[in-house]
C-alpha cells in the first residue's frame, strides 16, 4: 500500500505543469479521435515516436493524425521531450491544411525550434532531455499562432478551410534520423 502511494507522488512529482490555455476566452474541451502513421522507418510506441534509420531520402515519419476541424478557433497543448537525437530538422508538430502541409514546427541538432515554411526561428532550448510546452491556436480563416513554454513566437495567416493536426517525428525535407521525441499531456480546446 505504502509503495502503491509513494509511486503515485513521484509521478506527481516528475509530470510537468498542468496548464490551461494560453489565451482568453470561452474555450471548450475538445477530444479528436486519432490515426497513427507509421512509414520508412518510423514507429510509434504509445506516445513515443521514433525514426530509427539516417535516411536523407524518402518518406519516413512516425506520427499522430488527429481528426479535422473547419472553421472556429481551435487550441492545441502538448509538452515534448526528445529522448535522443542524431539527426536534424525533424517535424515534431504540424497544423495540416486542406492544401498541404500549413504549418511545421521542426527542430534541428543544437536544440533550435523552426517554421519549416519559411524557416524563421521559433525558439532555442529544445535539447534532449528537456520537456518544452507548445500551444497553438489556429483562428481559422485569420491567423494561427504558436506559443513555447507560454510565450507567444510565432503568428502567421490562417486561410480559411479545413486543418488537421499531427504530432511526432518526421523527416522534413532537408531532414534527417535518427531521432526518438515521446509527447505527453495533449489536450484541445475550441470556441
Amino acid at each position: 500500500m505504502l509503495g502503491g502511494i509513494l509511486a503515485a507522488a513521484s509521478l506527481l512529482v516528475l509530470a510537468p505543469n498542468a496548464y490551461a490555455q494560453v489565451e482568453s476566452g470561452t474555450w471548450k474541451t475538445w477530444s479528436p479521435g486519432y490515426k497513427v502513421q507509421q512509414v520508412g522507418c518510423g514507429s510509434v510506441s504509445g506516445s513515443t515516436f521514433k525514426l530509427t534509420c539516417s535516411n536523407s531520402s524518402g518518406e519516413q515519419r512516425a506520427e499522430r493524425r488527429y481528426d479535422t476541424y473547419s472553421g472556429g478557433t481551435h487550441q492545441f497543448e502538448g509538452y515534448f521531450k526528445i529522448n535522443s537525437m542524431g539527426g536534424s530538422r525533424i517535424s515534431l508538430k504540424q497544423t495540416f491544411g486542406g492544401s498541404g502541409p500549413y504549418f511545421l514546427l521542426a527542430v534541428e541538432a543544437g536544440g533550435r525550434l523552426y517554421d519549416v515554411e519559411g524557416g524563421a526561428t521559433i525558439s532555442s532550448g529544445a535539447t534532449v532531455g528537456t520537456s518544452v510546452r507548445v500551444n497553438t491556436v489556429n483562428q481559422v480563416g485569420t491567423s494561427h499562432r504558436t506559443y513555447i513554454n507560454g510565450s507567444l513566437k510565432n503568428t502567421v495567416s490562417s486561410p480559411s478551410g479545413s486543418y488537421y493536426d499531427k504530432i511526432g517525428a518526421y523527416r522534413t525535407a532537408s531532414g534527417q534520423g535518427p531521432i526518438s521525441v515521446t509527447w505527453s499531456n495533449v489536450k484541445f480546446w475550441t470556441k
